[in-house]
């Protein structure tokens, strides 16, 4: 299928669906000699995989990664990297009534209209679970920025559905299973979870990403903007609706004197920008935030059509994520990671010999 691959550089074609035997993906890029195991790469998979609480599906897939090649005596070769995860918890019969009807929300009549038929069992291709491919090769571009630019990534729920999160601190988003930087609205946010769960419907979610460390020069001025690559990658995370980029929306308010990230002697005023001016890296930590739709599978009826173009009603069974925004932050930060990775490989086979008397400002990375 095309638009499978992701990356220039440093590329990812994921493979698989939802209900097949196996899901997985193949990085062909990475340079050699990353010390890299399962053990480097299961942590970020477990932080997304589904059933870790009551409030995300119950789907209980262990999400075991499996290293197929591209690891030599515990070293990458620089050849393709194959990452397997098989899926060991399908339920195929729950989405039996689905064959010959479209579920509002869904890609079940787009695709069917596109390609002449489709895959009814957990949506298939369209479905969610092929981020984990994504999170297990994220969690390779993570390891290589860590140990040759001191890159990091983090994330954060910052709203689900109506309740906006404030942020207390990122030591408290590995406490709780929102991704919540916040400890005082845990209990309100289960509650709110709680009553979703008993009405049979979803929500929606806003996440914050960002990246630490971040090298200078990183994009291009044109067509190849670090900034519209982060946006492209994070749109292309499932019910994802909408991207920011530093103030994003909110710079319609602003006025220049105040959007505008003042340069002094000891660095950035403000990061406006949020990270990135005409397209390139500025030193500064990169800075997104996404919009993520209600989950589409939900006990509600809604109103819907068979492919004889016959009126129906669509109640959807089996496991689901009433907010699928609750395990996005780990995908989130692994797309960005991934572009970040492949910007930095970019740059530097094309720039790796730029020389410049001038050191940084302060808080920007070379």
């Amino acid at each position: 299928m095309a638009g499978s691959s992701f990356g220039s550089l440093f590329q990812v074609t994921n493979f698989g669906e939802s209900h097949g035997p196996a899901i997985g993906c193949v990085i062909d890029g990475c340079p050699p000699g990353l010390a890299l195991s399962e053990a480097d790469i299961q942590p970020e998979l477990d932080r997304r995989r589904p059933g870790t609480s009551r409030h995300v599906t119950q789907r209980n897939e262990p999400d075991q990664v499996r290293i197929l090649s591209g690891v030599y005596e515990g070293l990458t070769t620089g050849t393709p990297i194959c990452l397997l995860i098989e899926n060991t918890d399908q339920r195929s019969k729950d989405y039996g009534n689905l064959l010959d009807t479209f579920r509002p929300g869904h890609a079940d009549y787009s695709y069917w209209r596109k390609y002449g038929l489709r895959d009814p069992r957990g949506g298939g291709r369209s479905s969610a679970r092929l981020t984990a491919p994504m999170v297990a090769a994220g969690a390779v571009a993570r390891k290589w920025l860590r140990e040759h630019h001191g890159t990091q990534f983090r994330g954060c729920m910052t709203q689900l559905g109506p309740v906006a999160i404030a942020f207390e601190g990122w030591e408290h988003v590995h406490h709780n299973p929102f991704f919540a930087a916040n400890t005082s609205q845990i209990a309100e946010l289960e509650a709110y979870m709680d009553q979703l769960r008993r009405d049979g419907d979803s929500i929606g979610a806003r996440i914050r990403v960002e990246a630490t460390g971040v090298p200078v020069g990183l994009g291009e001025p044109l067509f190849d903007k670090l900034d519209a690559d982060i946006a492209y990658a994070l749109m292309g995370i499932n019910a994802v609706k909408g991207v920011e980029i530093g103030a994003g929306f909110g710079c319609v308010t602003q006025r220049g004197s105040e959007h505008g990230d003042a340069l002094t002697p000891e660095g950035f005023a403000s990061n406006n920008a949020g990270g990135v001016l005409g397209g390139i890296s500025t030193g500064q930590d990169l800075v997104a935030e996404i919009a993520i739709k209600p989950t589409s599978s939900i006990r509600v009826p809604k109103p819907s059509i068979d492919r004889a173009g016959q009126p129906n009603a669509v109640e959807t069974f089996g496991r689901h994520d009433p907010c699928v925004g609750i395990r996005a932050t780990p995908i989130a930060e692994a797309m960005l990671a991934l572009v970040v990775m492949d910007h930095v490989l970019r740059h530097r086979a094309q720039c790796g010999d730029v020389q410049l008397d001038q050191p940084p400002i302060p808080g920007a990375r070379a």
